[in-house]
């Protein structure tokens, strides 16, 4: 008998409106865990090589974990995960609150989603039960209209993943929303766009069971109790938006996009100010003791009040990174981004290159419809986002994200698209906070500082933050094992810092939900292996080594205000990180994965050269070494 898992996976086909129901095996659920590691396992095998992320093939994985509906604080997590049409690697992204919940209790791990409908589809899994109901009249609706229409419509006991115009219009950074949370970044929201999926609708009464229930309720008690102190009291008293003044005083927060890594008017939008001023309400996830959700209120005397829910990098994406002030012009802003499906992220960071590029003379008024785009002006800011999320004149190109904007726009554009893999960079400035650089270079999933947590140690002063040393990249290979567990079990990165020995203590809760005994050393191994099948997955649709680098603009100019003044980050710091990085992985001085670190970790029958289309390339011999073999994997031609 399982405990904390069902041992099964459900596959729908939306081309044949079909769906089957497959077995989990113990093994793959004890090494993958699940949420992220669970979702990438199945990407990788039913995702074909070279597959554009657009096509009815792509598959899309929505994964629950073995902790989710137990007494486990924060654990309503679920994670989305399939080819992202922004990078073209691995996209995935966490959400959470009910939804995670409802889809557990449908009785499996995992929904594995491939095919594209004919019209507009709403996916209902209800129990065991699977429809196919189409929602045409959906069409164009805001992903909260989306949901309360499908449950009004089919059964209020429902929790609705939906998307909103951005999705449908295959905008490559939509996102997959649900009571009221995201799961933005890589543009999951146009996977669902591109297999004419507005919505999926789940519910379920087919609850796990927790092996020992007794046990686990005193381990639980005191970890609740942690969550509530120290380590996330700042979280508690303003929410995330406090850390736009503490990246301030570091000179870490990029504004202006990334020309400046200060903000002079921070004050003005700061968490305080948000707090004192604009809050409207305080909430949080389902099955989380920490309550950091913000919801905040606008201002603006005769204007109609919006209300928006604003996090840290929401807050500089649409503020200091395009040089606004005006926190209602924000919170507008991220209330619009929320309801057409737009990752804030991608949105202020693609947009902020449009408008160096309008000042820099690449666009006319011509070219932006009549905006006037202008960092510290946010008049064109909510008319810019309309257009994205529907493709209209200037909205189709900022749709495609900086990279490929740039690409078309051309004049030299690029070096000032602040992306990484094609993915916007996050709010930490990674020229005052070096393993942070090294972090956002060689994440998998494009410029992510939560992937590795690498921000910790430079603002924790751990090390020397304007130094870059090879001890960097063991650092940043740790934090990327021990956030591959977290996303995988999956636990909010808030309570991190609740563990004292995190290994231990989270081996001890997956044992006692799940009944397995796996070590604390062999829960760290599954970190390592997603972290490596996540990197195996790119190599296979064509990562090269160019690629773990960081924009031309962080690598040629130094910083010019604050505590940072003068510090900068040359090609060869940042190829020093990397290199001690690969090597940290026991990677190949090309960053490839030998076959002896494949079979170490058991992923060589996953992944190795005799599976079908791969095939097998020598590494790099040093003198005196004995020969290796690096997988390298090529997309078909």
């Amino acid at each position: 008998m399982l405990y904390g898992y069902h041992g099964k996976v459900l596959k729908v086909d939306l081309s044949s409106r079909s769906y089957e129901l497959q077995e989990l095996p113990e093994r793959t659920l004890s090494d993958f865990i699940g949420g992220v590691g669970l979702a990438t396992r199945l990407l990788y095998e039913h995702a074909p090589r070279g597959c554009e992320p657009l096509s009815p093939g792509n598959p899309l994985v929505l994964a629950a974990n073995p902790l989710v509906d137990t007494p486990v604080t924060t654990s309503a997590k679920y994670a989305v995960v399939a080819k992202s049409p922004l990078t073209g690697f691995v996209g995935d992204s966490i959400s959470g609150s009910h939804l995670a919940i409802e889809l557990k209790r449908t009785g499996v791990d995992a929904l594995l989603v491939t095919g594209a409908a004919d019209d507009l589809t709403c996916l209902v899994i209800d129990d065991g039960q699977v429809r196919f109901l189409s929602v045409d009249h959906l069409a164009g609706k805001g992903t909260r209209e989306t949901e309360e229409a499908v449950r009004r419509q089919f059964g209020q006991h429902l929790r609705v993943a939906a998307i909103g115009p951005a999705g449908e219009n295959l905008v490559r950074y939509a996102t997959v929303s649900n009571d009221g949370r995201h799961a933005g970044r890589t543009g999951n929201g146009a996977v669902m766009g591109a297999k004419r999926l507005k919505a999926i609708a789940v519910a379920g009464s087919k609850r796990v069971g927790v092996a020992r229930p007794a046990e686990l309720e005193a381990i639980v008690q005191r970890l609740t109790e942690r969550s509530l102190g120290p380590a996330t009291a700042r979280y508690r008293r303003e929410g995330t938006s406090a850390n736009l003044l503490l990246l301030q005083g570091l000179a870490a927060l990029p504004s202006h996009n990334f020309r400046r890594s200060t903000f002079e008017r921070a004050e003005q939008i700061s968490g305080r100010q948000l707090q004192q001023r604009h809050l409207a309400a305080v909430s949080g996830c389902a099955s989380c003791a920490v309550g950091c959700t913000r919801l905040y209120r606008t201002l603006n005397g005769g204007s109609a009040e919006t209300r928006g829910r604003l996090e840290y990098e929401t807050l500089f994406a649409l503020g200091p990174l395009l040089g606004i002030d005006d926190p209602n012009a924000v919170i507008r802003a991220a209330a619009l981004c929320d309801q057409l499906g737009l990752d804030t992220i991608s949105t202020g960071g693609t947009i902020a290159w449009a408008i160096e590029c309008f000042e820099r003379g690449l666009l006319s008024r011509g070219d932006t419809d009549g905006l006037d785009l202008r960092f510290g002006d946010g008049s064109a800011l909510l008319p810019a986002i309309e257009k994205i999320a529907r493709r209209e004149g200037l909205g189709s190109l900022l749709a495609e994200g900086s990279k490929r904007a740039a690409a078309q726009v051309g004049g030299g554009s690029d070096q000032w698209a602040m992306q990484v893999k094609g993915l916007e960079m996050p709010g930490y400035e990674p020229r005052s906070l070096k393993t942070a650089a090294l972090g956002l270079a060689i994440a998998t999933r494009g410029a992510c500082h939560n992937r590795s947590a690498a921000y910790q140690a430079d603002v924790a002063e751990l090390v020397d933050r304007f130094e870059a040393d090879e001890s960097r990249g063991l650092i940043v290979a740790e934090g990327e094992d021990q956030e591959a567990v977290l996303d995988s079990l999956a636990l909010c990165k808030f309570i991190r810092s609740c563990f004292a020995d995190f290994y231990a203590e989270t081996a001890d809760i997956y044992n006692l939900v799940t009944g397995f005994d796996i070590s604390a050393e062999a829960l760290r191994r599954a970190g390592e292996r997603i972290v490596n099948l996540r990197k195996a997955f790119n190599i296979r649709e064509g990562w090269q080594r160019e690629d773990d680098t960081l924009p031309p603009r962080i690598l040629a100019d130094a910083l010019p205000s604050g505590a940072a003044r003068g510090v900068g980050l040359t090609e060869a710091e940042l190829d020093l990180m990397v290199a001690a990085y690969y090597r940290a992985r026991g990677w190949t001085a090309d960053g490839l994965i030998p076959e002896a670190k494949l079979q170490e970790l058991g992923l060589w029958e996953l992944v190795g050269p005799d599976a079908p289309g791969h095939r097998r390339a020598e590494s790099p011999v040093a003198p005196g070494n004995p020969r290796t073999w690096a997988v390298r994997f090529r997309s078909a031609v």
